[in-house]
């Protein structure tokens, strides 16, 4: 793909970008770190991955580049920290910002996704699979990216946009 990549909040838009499906990498972006999930290239099922220190955008870009080429990724599902009633916060406005460089520098299509109760739903999987808390905290963004990742391929796979 050459040019801007798009990045949109539509799941049909984004699918429209992809028609020969791949994979797809999932983002949690913390303040603190970076967790990651891959899917399938059939966008049948999520598994959490590294979770990266965070910093500067330009060291952030070259840990996710390689990533991406490493799986051969054709899309990123970014998680978007929206308020509880759905607004955005200065989170989210960070988040979609982060999303527009990371597309445009990796010329990549970008999905922006819900994560509302992600890492919630993350810890509760790991209580339920006897993760120690000191393993959960290590974890637990890398989780929340396959969770965020996994719903959108839900969506994505089932058709129902």
């Amino acid at each position: 793909m050459s040019g801007a990549a798009p990045v949109t909040e539509e799941a049909g838009e984004f699918r429209a970008a992809l028609p020969g499906g791949g994979v797809l990498m999932g983002l949690d972006l913390g303040t603190q770190t970076i967790g990651t999930a891959f899917c399938d290239a059939g966008w049948s099922f999520a598994t959490a991955a590294k979770t990266l220190p965070r910093g500067k955008f330009a060291r952030d870009r070259a840990a996710l580049q390689a990533l991406a080429a490493e799986r051969r990724v054709k899309g990123l599902v970014v998680g978007l920290p929206l308020n509880m009633d759905g607004t955005s916060g200065p989170r989210a406005q960070a988040s979609r910002a982060f999303a527009r460089n990371l597309a445009e520098a990796l010329a990549l299509p970008v999905l922006l996704w819900d994560e509302r109760w992600s890492t919630t739903s993350a810890e509760r999987a790991m209580i339920d699979q006897d993760f120690s808390r000191a393993k959960r905290a290590e974890r637990i963004d890398s989780h929340a990216a396959a969770v965020i990742l996994q719903a959108a391929i839900d969506r994505l796979a089932g058709g129902v946009l």
